[in-house]
């Protein structure tokens, strides 16, 4: 991977993708706003996911579960308990570390003595109501997964549905991270794109294959490059307690290899959980066997600021093309954030402007469209490029007599005139995906 993540951090704050959060303050560790091109970027990779994985299959529920839940959901999962990671502290230049990412007993940024590791809770705690004290505790949940395990009976019985079936859901999650960082891969506030796939203990295994290649082509889909994706096994040693089995879907970010999806074999570990501790009955009646039993679920959970980073660098290039370099973000026209931009050629020219105004606000009414007239057209098409708008249209005089318009294509920059009653159908059937 050629691309550095300062050059990643430079775009994305000079174009509007993402800023520090609370800048104008010396900003906050870690927490990063998305701006206006960036919010459209992120719901474009959080509505791809939805619509594959909600709207294409007919053996998927949406849902969207609360943030704050019952105490008692975290006790039962294991998250009180066990959602750790191992924490030490140099002596001397006060810095904290995770112990299992360090090598040696000494300190990486100054070479002073470490202490010895204690356990850190991930969680944030919180409070509900005017009193602080542990009847009021509260979590702010570190995984979306527990919201969709609780609503597994819920969601059964409503919508009637027959194994093998799962339940999706986008959603915030936050994680107190001893050492968050590489911008917006690791953060204490993230979104998840989770579901829980419930199916018939003797298919799991066959179930966990499916999805795990599933996934895993997922990216390609996207336009996302083959050799900066891989699928790497988790060894026994990294398996969590309840896991039978996991997959990574890797991405070569700049700082290397690192997790972009996890899809994990859970077992009958969390339904069964929930009803140890809860008192209610989460088994699932087959109506073919005349069997009771509890569900085994597979769990692909993916990072929707992870992928939107992904893609980002990704898309990114440096290139060269009739020997003038331009810099330029190939994204897949369905996660572009601009699908086209309308450039009138002459600003002076009432009539030029009027109709260049006219099919920018046809375009808006079915996807988002830019508009811009303030510079010559070369200048216009690199911050398109830059930004990767996938197609530019020209109104020039020429349109008022033809009503035809020019359309650039940003990968290749040809160009080719087309009727200007033609745009719409044109950009819609190149974000259509297969």
């Amino acid at each position: 991977m050629s691309t550095d993540m300062d050059t990643i951090v430079s775009l994305c704050k000079r174009r509007g993708f993402i800023f520090q959060s609370s800048e104008i303050y010396g900003g906050l560790g870690s927490t990063w706003d998305y701006g206006p091109l960036g919010v459209e970027l992120k719901n474009n990779v959080k509505r791809a996911w939805w619509r594959d994985m909600v709207y294409r299959r007919d053996d998927m529920e949406g849902l969207d579960a609360a943030i704050l839940m019952h105490p008692k959901v975290w006790e039962a999962s294991g998250h009180v308990a066990g959602f750790t990671d191992p924490l030490v502290d140099c002596k001397e230049c006060k810095k904290r570390f995770r112990a299992d990412h360090i090598e040696g007993t000494v300190c990486p940024e100054c070479g002073g003595g470490l202490t010895e590791a204690r356990q850190f809770n991930l969680m944030f705690k919180t409070f509900l109501g005017p009193v602080e004290d542990d009847a009021a505790l509260a979590y702010l949940r570190p995984e979306t997964a527990q919201g969709i395990f609780v609503n597994f009976a819920n969601v059964l019985e409503s919508r009637r549905r027959k194994l093998p079936f799962g339940i999706a859901q986008i959603g915030k999650s936050f994680r107190n991270e001893i050492t968050p960082g590489n911008f917006t891969f690791r953060t204490r506030e993230f979104e998840q794109m989770e579901m829980e796939f419930f199916v018939e203990p003797s298919t799991a295994n066959e179930w966990f294959d499916y999805w795990v290649h599933e996934r895993h082509n997922w990216y390609f889909r996207y336009g996302m490059r083959p050799e900066n994706v891989r699928l790497r096994a988790h060894g026994d040693d990294e398996l969590a307690h309840y896991a039978q089995g996991c997959y990574d879907v890797e991405y070569l970010f700049p700082m290397g290899w690192s997790e972009l999806e996890g899809i994990a074999h859970r077992g009958d570990y969390d339904l069964k959980a929930h009803a140890t501790a809860s008192g209610r009955n989460l088994t699932y009646f087959d109506d073919k066997t005349r069997q009771r039993y509890v569900p085994y679920v597979i769990e692909p959970a993916a990072g929707a600021d992870r992928a939107t980073l992904a893609f980002l660098v990704d898309a990114y290039r440096e290139e060269e093309i009739r020997e003038r370099k331009r810099t330029v973000l190939k994204l897949h026209p369905a996660l572009a954030p601009f699908k086209v931009a309308v450039l009138p050629l002459l600003r002076n020219r009432p009539e030029v402007v009027e109709t260049a105004r006219k099919l920018y606000a046809d375009l808006r009414r079915f996807f988002p469209a830019d508009y811009n007239d303030t510079g010559a057209i070369g200048r216009l098409y690199a911050r398109q490029d830059e930004v990767g708008t996938p197609f530019c249209i020209t109104i020039d005089v020429q349109t008022l007599e033809d009503q035809q318009v020019t359309i650039r294509d940003r990968d290749t920059t040809e160009q080719e005139r087309i009727g200007i009653d033609r745009v719409r159908t044109y950009v819609q059937d190149k974000m259509v995906i297969e």
